[in-house]
């Protein structure tokens, strides 16, 4: 096989575009794809130093010779910046070669056409393709753009910077109906598009409209996720075929996705949903399962956030906290109900500057701390345990004693701290 720059000279004998410079400023160097209309090259912008794409058209189509048209149609279309949009930066006519061109950014991708002779995507990857796509459709119909030839080989796959995404999907070549004068070509016959992805309206020579993109869009992934063109075949057949059914959408799709892939490819314009609709359903659909991810498995899955601050619970599908199964004593346990004791405003939002960790009874009794409280409760648990019948606070305190029956065992009296407080919680209960 011969090395590229063997080829370049024998490209360049047959291309008369290679190893030229047009318009004095954009000096082609290879080339990158041909069609029926134009032939992509990359090329060096002498004036700035940057690499880009530049497109020159065949001889045969016409439509950008008026220089005022030419730089009003350029103007809308360079100021539609967005990330899944190809950005267009001149558009121009070669004075010595008389060929017409657009300079564009220079995707460093594979297109989705090269991409899909692999087979096809995963739904994750069709999912993100999807929205990418919808979302720059809806900024260029918000300018009363139509694509009209929306397909594989107009989807550039630049690659992404996130470990969760393989690329970034962009569109190009939009607005190239205006440029080269719709209605200047549309008069001589010529329908503007792709065979296997042109809307029904398009093939009855009817107006379009920003439908047609989203019927093309649809056709588009369904090849993406099957692998196979809706509407494979000659031209012609190809064409009408989608008059007279509608593509065959894979049962074992989910149903999200086959609603919305209908929905797209209704024959019915009015009946297909908007760009943005398109975005914003993609948010629902279904992608490849994943079974090992983390707090999937088991009980219940609260969806949680830290709390900013004090008695502030928000919710925030981003963190799975799973919550363990309730023991057999826990789901057979009785209610348990403390009386006496109210808790204390958090922060001392009271006004009055105590303790906020402190205890109120009833009728204005004396506060204790909470600690106190709950070393209280703690010594009741271990106590009651080994008592048949109740006992007074008093005999624990070792402050008084209970009457003598047969089944109570003699308490022990308790010393220190823990034992004046117990007393002084007996007298803030006591009635």
């Amino acid at each position: 096989m011969d090395s590229p720059t063997e080829q370049v000279p024998q490209q360049a004998a047959t291309d008369p575009v290679l190893g030229s410079t047009l318009d004095e400023r954009y000096r082609i160097e290879g080339l990158i794809g041909r069609g029926g209309m134009a032939a992509v090259y990359r090329a060096d912008d002498l004036a700035l130093g940057r690499r880009v794409a530049v497109k020159v058209f065949t001889p045969s189509t016409e439509g950008i010779d008026d220089a005022d048209r030419r730089r009003s149609e350029t103007a809308l279309l360079a100021s539609l910046t967005h990330p899944s949009l190809v950005t267009l930066y001149d558009a121009a006519k070669d004075p010595v070669t008389k060929r017409e061109f657009l300079v564009m950014e220079l995707v460093d991708g594979r297109d989705l056409r090269a991409m899909l002779e692999e087979g096809p995507i995963p739904r994750r990857d069709a999912a993100r393709m999807l929205a990418d796509l919808a979302e720059g459709l809806h900024v260029i119909h918000a300018r009363g753009i139509v694509h009209r030839d929306v397909k594989p080989a107009n989807v550039l796959l630049a690659p992404a910077h996130l470990p969760t995404r393989r690329w970034n999907a962009k569109l190009a070549d939009f607005g190239i109906a205006r440029l080269l004068d719709e209605s200047r070509l549309t008069a001589t016959g010529r329908i503007i598009g792709t065979p296997g992805y042109l809307s029904p309206e398009q093939v009855r020579g009817e107006a379009v409209g920003s439908s047609a993109d989203i019927y093309s869009l649809g056709l588009l992934v369904l090849e993406s996720l099957t692998g196979r063109q809706p509407y494979p075949g000659p031209a012609l057949e190809s064409a009408s075929a989608r008059l007279v059914r509608d593509p065959e959408i894979p049962a074992d799709l989910p149903d999200e996705w086959r609603e919305l892939l209908a929905t797209m490819t209704a024959r019915d314009p009015a009946e297909r949903p908007t760009a943005l609709d398109v975005a914003l359903a993609t948010e629902t659909l279904v992608a490849d399962p994943d079974p090992t991810a983390a707090g999937t498995t088991g009980t219940t899955t609260v969806l949680t956030h830290p709390p900013a601050a004090e008695g502030d619970t928000r919710i925030l599908p981003a963190t799975r906290v799973a919550t363990p199964p309730a023991s057999d004593d826990d789901a057979t346990a009785a209610t348990r109900i403390l009386t006496g004791v109210t808790a204390a405003t958090p922060g001392g939002e009271d006004g009055s500057g105590r303790d906020a960790g402190a205890h109120t009874a009833p009728g204005g009794g004396r506060r204790l701390p909470r600690a106190v409280v709950f070393a209280i409760g703690a010594v009741l648990a271990l106590v009651g345990a080994a008592i048949v019948v109740p006992i007074s606070l008093g005999a624990l305190a070792g402050g008084g004693s209970a009457p003598a029956t047969p089944t109570q065992a003699p308490m022990p009296s308790i010393e220190g701290d823990l034992g004046t407080h117990l007393d002084q919680l007996e007298e803030a209960v006591s009635p």
